[in-house]
């Protein structure tokens, strides 16, 4: 496995993990730092683990949406920036597909008490995860254009 995409996943796992992969100490403290401290107003950890469990209602009690909406930029940051160290993103506007989930996620954050999917809502941890995929795919198509002019 290369060495950016290894960062990548650590990030994923946890911000700030790639940081302390690259050897970029401090700026890896302050994102566990971050992630403890958004994690922990937020209520995360319980939004997350009822919704696993379905308890989807009591998920939207327990958020606190006020300090759960830094968490997409805060993670998607982390993640292009241990990537980036490490080595990838080089090629021009690599940046854009992480931007642009960062501003999705939050969208499908802010929006997760009203969009039903096939009747259901997915709540304040499923329905961003969903918002993803448009997110990356997004930002690819951006940077396709950007690249078009770019090159020209």
């Amino acid at each position: 496995m290369n060495k950016s995409l290894e960062r990548l996943l650590w990030s994923i796992a946890l911000p700030g993990f790639g940081q302390l992969l690259n050897k970029r100490y401090i700026k890896g403290i302050v994102f566990i730092f971050l992630e403890v401290l958004i994690n922990v107003q937020a209520n995360f950890n319980s939004v997350i683990m009822y919704s696993f469990n379905g308890e989807i209602k009591r998920a939207f009690e327990e958020a606190n949406y006020l300090w759960l909406m830094f968490y997409p930029c805060l993670y998607f940051f982390a993640m292009w920036d241990a990537y980036k160290d490490a080595g990838g993103g080089s090629a021009p506007f690599s940046y854009l597909p992480f931007v642009s989930c960062a501003y999705f996620v939050t969208v499908g954050l802010m929006l997760s008490a009203k969009i039903k999917v096939y009747g259901t809502i997915l709540g304040p941890v499923w329905l961003p995860m969903v918002f993803v995929i448009p997110g990356i795919a997004f930002g690819l198509l951006v940077r396709e254009i950007l690249m078009h002019y770019y090159t020209e």
